[in-house]
């Protein structure tokens, strides 16, 4: 089907794109972006609002297979395509787990058969996650694996993190980690600090995290390999970061908008929607976190999105597990920067391009020739997140009746073309 879409700020940082203009899509692809085109077809009028590349996830937890009570397949690509994500990259935490070639081929039929939005494994780094025996890259990265991760776990052994880095450079695929010393955080629900002394919670101190990134980051020096570090929570990990990119190690890293949006003060009533690891901080680090995004430090936005079932989450705040649902609350909440002076075009780069090199994968951009995964919105539109309208089978979400502001009204994959009323 061809069609235009008119009249809209296209946004495009892959290509240093952003103007008023037409986008002219044919057979699923990108044809022609200028002023004034015309179409035998179908035309969607964009005037007020932003035409981007596709939004790209990197870091989504889908329940599917094991815990399809939670999530499925089907059921998390309808909250990505309600996000404005054309693309979501679903971590290996899965049971049976994604280690093995079954497993990913799998998913890629499950998402073949919904035929909503693009779904790419990232595989585990080691069998079951259990940190002890590394799992086999050729055969996962020949059966589609975009990537590695025992992300929920840390790696605790420092020579099997070495192997896995070694590994990774011979297949050119990112390693994605989960920076967590168990040791030191073992049995914490909350940060570590006066809140966690004032509430009776066991805390996990902000050096958990550091003491695995400073490590990593070593390790990756060390072999020459490049490393991706999840949901950076704390100042010291930016400052970690930041200092190793200037010594020139290969480190991308991603945060995610409830570690830019709220503090650990969130949890204060016992709210286990606000119970995630790495925990929510304090307010310096969000501060940091924000100051990371700004200068380039921080090179994605991925939304960690970890459904669980309001049974679970009913439990008492040190039993429930960790985790928030966020497909559906991402763009909103990081258009929330723009408003704070953050470049809009930077924000964008954050969703789309940026995680697109990290995977090496061919998505992020508007370029003539592209497959269409393009994501139009209303910066304008005002709502607020009501349980009913979540497109996720779970709803354990702090920002429930929150009011946002932004929205994908629609998001085009591959031509097709899904409303977001």
């Amino acid at each position: 089907m061809n069609f235009l879409i008119k009249n809209g700020r296209v946004i495009d940082p892959a290509n240093g794109i952003d103007k008023l203009a037409d986008i002219l899509i044919k057979n699923g692809r990108i044809a022609q972006i200028g002023k004034n085109l015309k179409v035998k077809g179908k035309t969607i009028e964009a005037e007020g609002m932003f035409i981007t590349p596709g939004l790209i996830d990197i870091h989504t937890h889908l329940r599917e297979p094991g815990r399809e009570d939670e999530e499925t397949i089907l059921s998390g690509a309808k909250a990505a395509i309600a996000g404005g994500f054309t693309t979501i990259c679903v971590m290996p935490n899965t049971n049976p787990c994604i280690d093995n070639k079954t497993v990913v081929r799998f998913i890629y039929d499950r998402a073949k058969a919904t035929n909503l939005c693009n779904i790419l494994p990232i595989a585990a780094i080691t069998k079951e996650r259990k940190g002890k025996e590394l799992t086999e890259f050729g055969e996962l990265v020949k059966a589609g694996a975009i990537g590695f991760s025992d992300d929920g776990d840390s790696i605790g052994d420092s020579r099997i993190m070495r192997r896995a880095l070694e590994y990774s450079k011979i297949f050119t695929k990112p390693i994605i980690l989960h920076c967590e010393d168990t040791r030191l955080s073992a049995g914490g629900v909350i940060n570590e600090g006066w809140l966690s002394a004032n509430l009776g919670l066991p805390g996990i101190p902000k050096q958990a995290e550091e003491i695995i990134a400073s490590r990593d980051l070593m390790l990756a020096e060390l072999i020459g390999a490049r490393i991706h570090i999840a949901h950076v929570s704390t100042a010291g990990s930016v400052e970690l970061i930041r200092q190793a990119k200037k010594k020139g190690i290969r480190v991308t890293c991603e945060t995610c908008p409830h570690y830019f949006t709220l503090t650990e003060d969130a949890a204060k009533d016992f709210d286990t929607k606000s119970k995630v690891n790495p925990p929510l901080r304090e307010e310096k680090d969000l501060r940091a976190i924000k100051k990371g995004l700004a200068d380039g430090t921080i090179d994605v936005i991925a939304s960690d999105h970890a459904p669980h079932s309001a049974e679970e989450k009913e439990k008492d705040f040190l039993a429930a597990p960790f985790g928030m649902v966020g497909l559906e609350t991402t763009l909103p909440l990081s258009l929330a920067l723009v408003e704070r002076k953050f470049p809009l075009s930077q924000v964008i780069a954050k969703l789309t391009i940026n995680p697109a090199k990290i995977l090496g994968i061919d998505k992020g951009s508007l370029s003539i020739g592209k497959k269409a995964d393009i994501t139009i919105i209303d910066p304008k539109v005002r709502w607020i997140l009501k349980t009913e309208s979540l497109k996720s089978k779970s709803k354990n979400s702090p920002f429930l009746g929150r009011k946002l502001k932004g929205k994908a009204i629609y998001t085009i994959i591959g031509g097709k073309v899904f409303s977001n009323p």
